[in-house]
């Protein structure tokens, strides 16, 4: 007999039973310690249950709340009643109740007998540590840690911070270098009686009772003291996700464990009656020992850790969407925003839809209803065309539209009079595409029938929100293709521009456009600004328009896009 199992347990203490007892039948004791919160009648049952074996004992009760010390001192009580109860063990193996064994036990005993004197605990220093997450480094030896960060949590930041403010530090024992490492271990019996057995106990049990989570360091900072060979790794396969959190093994897991090639699993979903039913199947054939190796299966965790933190591009969920800038991209696919271009072409929807191919809408932050391509009132997804679910969320609208209808360019116009909640968000996407001639939101006033106070205050609101909209896609942090044409500037040559942007969108297309849309008459429209400059209202967006009939005149200039980038 050379293996020793202790078992800490807290929850779903049948399955701990299971694999008490498989462990037990084969030769091997087992010491259980069962949390002091689990109620008397659950710890009663659980000892009637393994009765019959004369292998298993149960240690002292301990209350063991998550980085408190009393996980150590249960762990040393049981290990206490191991070593003395079992005189035969040879190497002592810390478990949880929710472990399960991966391979045959008589393995594990062969390859234990193999190295008599080698320790197997996980510990590195604090400057080698990177798994941390959200926790302390070396301050956890620093610092004094008397309340629960659970119960407690004011409490607990507060105190961290006045020990923080008045520059406290706590005096590391002479002799010890503080360790970090997995709480899960296999020690030969020389070096943990060497451990519970230290004169100093005393003293290195008073340091650690407030250090910040005790059971990740004590027993990998003592074993430096008194192991002649130590591997720095577990035989128990312990994988955490990208917040620190254990994951938890299911029963679609059972290939993906048997390729680790480890001797014990943690952490089992009590559910997994699969998992239960085949690892603790009879099996008492040995087979080449083979060395634990999770790296084998680190590839599909670290597919699954970006896969939950990152995401498919433009598809938001729940692990990510509370938290800003955690999408894999803004949104799924490029996409075309036109800011002017209907208030200066004629049905420029259908001429663009020609040109280009691709779903052109109108405008979809419209402030009365969505204006879908065709007129639609739901569109791909169930989205409804309705302005009060659009605004509850724009940002989200514009995701699903665009997730929704994945494999066809979506265009739609944008300006001044519609929401501009969704403004940023599409000038940090780096698949929107975005032209602006501005200034031509004049163009639909100058043909309306509205008294000229009217026009001139309704001109100078416009004015006022294109201006801030075209300082957000200036900013140099911008993300998203964008290009601005004053009016004036685009009208003397808009077959270029033109030319310039439907080649981005079906840049395989290579057709060169023989034709502009039709443009809106603008006979007048230079006295039409002059009038709103001599009223008051100063028009600056909109580029030096000649005061006469025809605003476009022979110029050997020909109007060129500047990229905002």
């Amino acid at each position: 007999m050379s293996v020793g199992y202790i078992m800490l347990c807290h929850t779903a203490l049948h399955r701990a039973a299971q694999v008490a007892r498989h462990w037990a039948q084969r030769d091997c004791p087992v010491v259980i310690h069962v949390d002091k919160r689990v109620g008397r009648h659950h710890f009663d049952k659980l000892k009637a249950s393994l009765a019959d074996l004369p292998n298993v004992r149960f240690s002292t009760r301990h209350a063991c709340e998550w980085g408190t010390w009393g996980i150590v001192a249960a762990t040393q009580q049981a290990a206490e009643l191991m070593l003395k109860s079992f005189p035969e063990v040879r190497h002592v193996c810390l478990t949880s109740g929710s472990c399960l064994p991966l391979r045959p036990v008589e393995e594990m005993v062969k390859y234990l007998e193999d190295r008599p004197r080698t320790d197997f605990i996980e510990s590195v220093t604090t400057a080698d540590v990177t798994w941390t997450v959200g926790g302390f480094d070396a301050e956890r030896f620093t610092l004094r840690f008397p309340f629960s960060w659970k119960k407690h949590r004011h409490l607990f930041d507060a105190y961290v911070k006045l020990q923080r403010r008045v520059n406290f530090r706590r005096r590391i024992p002479k002799g010890l270098v503080p360790h970090l490492g997995s709480q899960w271990w296999c020690l030969t019996r020389q070096t943990l009686s060497a451990i519970l057995e230290d004169p100093d106990r005393k003293t290195y049990d008073n340091y650690f009772k407030r250090v910040w989570i005790p059971d990740e360091s004590y027993f990998q900072s003592m074993v430096r003291l008194y192991s002649t060979n130590v591997e720095s790794r577990t035989l128990t396969l312990t994988k955490f996700d990208f917040q620190g959190k254990p994951h938890i093994f299911y029963d679609d897991h059972l290939q993906l464990l048997r390729r680790s090639d480890c001797f014990i699993a943690r952490k089992i979903w009590p559910h997994a009656d699969r998992l239960y039913k085949v690892f603790l199947a009879s099996d008492t054939n040995v087979r080449a020992v083979a060395e634990p190796n999770p790296g084998k299966i680190d590839r599909l965790f670290a597919k699954a850790v970006e896969r939950r933190t990152r995401g498919r591009a433009g598809l938001y969920m729940q692990s990510r969407y509370p938290n800003d800038n955690w999408e894999n991209g803004r949104t799924c696919a490029a996409y075309s925003v036109f800011e002017g271009f209907s208030d200066l072409f004629e049905n420029f929807e259908t001429w663009l839809n020609k040109a280009a191919g691709g779903r052109v809408h109108g405008h979809l932050f419209a402030p009365d209803r969505v204006q879908f391509a065709g007129g639609e009132s739901v569109y791909n997804g169930a989205m409804s065309d309705s302005a009060a679910l659009r605004d509850y969320n724009p940002k989200s609208f514009l995701c699903n539209l665009i997730w929704n209808t994945r494999g066809e360019r979506q265009c739609f116009q944008f300006g001044p009079k519609d929401g501009q909640d969704i403004a940023d968000f599409m000038a940090y996407d780096p698949n929107a595409q975005i032209s602006v001639i501005s200034g031509a939101w004049a163009l639909p006033l100058f043909h309306s029938n509205l008294n000229f106070s009217d026009i001139r205050k309704r001109a100078a609101l416009l004015q006022k929100i294109e201006a801030a909209h075209l300082g957000i896609l200036r900013n140099p942090y911008v993300k998203a293709r964008v290009r601005i044409w004053t009016l004036a500037e685009f009208i003397e040559n808009p077959m270029e521009p033109l030319q310039t942007i439907i080649d981005e969108i079906s840049p395989r297309a290579m057709r060169r456009l023989t034709e502009a849309p039709k443009m809106v008459d603008l006979a007048g429209f230079g006295q039409f600004l002059q009038n709103l400059k001599n009223q008051g209202m100063q028009p600056l967006l909109m580029g030096d328009f000649p005061v006469g009939d025809d605003p476009r005149q022979n110029s050997a200039r020909h109007g060129r896009p500047y990229l905002v980038k």
